[in-house]
């Protein structure tokens, strides 16, 4: 007699559950804000054969890219030198599925004394000897990109491993945190493993083998309900990266083509650019952890994953292509899986367009500050995300401000904790004006945030998208993209994306990232919106005037329907 579906979900439930505790664990025990604050981390709990049984909201294509990541740790080591105890350490990118510094942890789950699954937990260290402090955005070799950890077990049938650690310790500038985070990492994994091992003493090997295929296959039969609502045919799309970090004149071609038939969607990224020299590659599991995000945000977004989710998903990435790194390729910013989820939204929005929205501010606008604090002479780092604008839609305006799609689940810096941890004073932080595209339904507003230094620092920031602006739908206007000022007010001011510059004491730096791209005619928006908006500081009088035809009377602060409906009229037959 199979397991009954209560009994199925109770399993699952408490799966879902130590997961969450993973995540609390996590939390409350790293030592840098990139992992308890931004939330820079992805984890769950797998079956014997690499199946996601569980995750925790973190950065999304992690948790996918951890599924590619643990199969691959289990194929190296061959599960017969696996132990109960075991806890093993993975970066080499090209199997891990992200850069070196996302160091994957994973921890065999033994009950009964048989192997019944693992916990992986993947977050990322701010130091591993890479060639450049805190972030690398010229690297052409996976050999200036850090310490390689490929499959070392830190804990050898629960024997701690000292020479490990001091390898480690002697290959990062920050040792200290380094090793609180991986130490974070492996309590949040034995977390993991003490519940499962719970769960199996209380039903048995038996029925939990057999109620994580009943929860896998529903997970299927979700996905597959979702699929044969979707259009069926082949779409296509293309967008264009700013360049590969070296070569800053030539921009890098994505090319997606969807095809959705009665069981399989298949995204094809035949036709985009090569591997390049820079380090934007990105590795296939970094591919797929992407793609699955986007299968998922279209299909089963209320539900929590399980590789059941994924099984009519099919990505092809040819060998050596943008999409799926070879070594040496270098990877370490891997920045252009941030836009193949919103191609994949463009190819299809034609045929869906009551639930694709125009595109975001495309980025997650990264900046991070390294330097020695003059109050304790140790070294300080640290970053944050920016939040962007994301489209409007046929429902309505885009959100202001919120994270970029590619990483539901995180978080930007509190302006509280970044002023508390390094020397710097936040001038200005808040919604740009005019950011957003003009529609009937308006992109979501971009972010302002002004950075003073206080000692002399690196700054660096990881944006792209700033050499094409973020499209709208429907007639929608586009939006304004991401950039970045250095130097800002001085005779030495640089206006760029990605920048690692020198930052003498009292220099200003400024983060400005993208608005959301309009959705619909701007002409048809609602006059008495729009003077919503210029009240709220969300669109200025002039653009007000020029993107919308609504001429405001600013002494009033009243629409002038006389004078608007015949600049309407006036630029409507012109």
């Amino acid at each position: 007699m199979g397991v009954d579906a209560i009994t199925s979900q109770v399993i699952h439930n408490y799966l879902l559950s130590a997961a969450r505790e993973m995540l609390r664990n996590l939390k409350r025990t790293a030592y840098d804000t990139v992992i308890y604050e931004i939330q820079d981390f992805g984890l769950g709990i797998y079956d014997r054969n690499c199946r996601l049984l569980a995750e925790a909201p973190g950065l999304a294509v992690f948790t996918r890219g951890n599924d590619y990541g643990l199969q691959k740790m289990v194929e190296l080591l061959g599960e017969e030198n696996i132990h109960e105890g075991d806890v093993i350490l993975f970066n080499w990118p090209y199997w891990s599925s992200n850069h070196t510094l996302d160091v994957l942890v994973g921890s065999p789950i033994f009950a009964q004394g048989e192997l019944i699954g693992y916990t992986a937990c993947k977050a990322h260290w701010l130091d591993l000897n890479q060639k450049d402090p805190g972030y690398c955005l010229d690297t052409t070799s996976i050999h200036q990109e850090g310490l390689i950890l490929p499959g070392m077990k830190i804990y050898d049938r629960g024997v701690y491993s000292r020479d490990l650690e001091r390898l480690i310790r002697f290959n990062s500038r920050i040792p200290d945190r380094v090793i609180g985070n991986m130490n974070a990492q492996i309590s949040s994994c034995h977390t993991g493993e003490r519940r499962v091992r719970e769960l199996v003493e209380k039903f048995g090997a038996g029925t939990f083998k057999e109620a994580v295929e009943q929860i896998l296959d529903h997970g299927e039969r979700l996905s597959r309900a979702r699929l044969a609502a979707l259009p069926k045919g082949t779409f296509t799309a293309e967008e264009w990266v700013d360049d590969d970090g070296v070569d800053r004149d030539t921009m890098l071609k994505i090319k997606v083509t969807v095809t959705i038939s009665e069981d399989e969607f298949l995204v094809d990224l035949t036709g985009s650019s090569d591997a390049v020299l820079g380090p934007m590659n990105m590795p296939v599991g970094s591919t797929l952890g992407v793609c699955g995000l986007a299968f998922k945000a279209l299909t089963t977004p209320d539900s929590p994953a399980n590789e059941g989710n994924f099984r009519p998903l099919k990505v092809i990435a040819p060998p050596g292509s943008l999409f799926n790194a070879q070594p040496p390729a270098a990877t370490f910013m891997m920045w252009s899986d941030l836009y193949l989820p919103e191609v994949i939204c463009k190819a299809l929005a034609p045929a869906m367009p009551d639930v694709v929205p125009a595109a975001s501010g495309g980025d997650i606008c990264s900046w991070m500050g390294v330097g020695v604090h003059p109050d304790t002479g140790k070294i300080w780092l640290e970053a944050s995300n920016e939040a962007v604008g994301f489209g409007g839609h046929m429902g309505g305006d885009g959100e202001n401000g919120i994270m970029h799609l590619s990483e539901p689940g995180c978080r930007n810096n509190p302006i509280e904790v970044m002023e508390t941890k390094a020397p710097l004073l936040i001038e200005h932080y808040g919604l740009r004006q005019d950011s957003a595209g003009p529609g009937r339904h308006r992109g979501g507003l971009g972010v302002t945030r002004v950075y003073r230094f206080l000692a002399d620092a690196t700054a660096l920031t990881m944006v792209k998208k700033t050499k094409t602006r973020p499209w709208g739908l429907e007639g929608g206007g586009e939006a304004d993209p991401n950039h970045v000022v250095v130097w800002a007010g001085t005779d030495r001011e640089l206006r760029g994306g990605s920048v690692y510059e020198q930052m003498r004491t009292g220099e200003v730096m400024v983060n400005a990232s993208g608005g959301g791209g309009g959705w619909g005619d701007p002409y048809a928006r609602d006059p008495q919106k729009v003077l919503a908006d210029v009240r709220g500081g969300y669109v200025s009088l002039e653009a007000a005037r020029r993107d919308y035809g609504v001429v405001i009377d600013e002494g009033r602060m009243a629409v002038n329907e006389s004078a608007t409906a015949a600049l309407r009229r006036g630029r409507q037959s012109g």
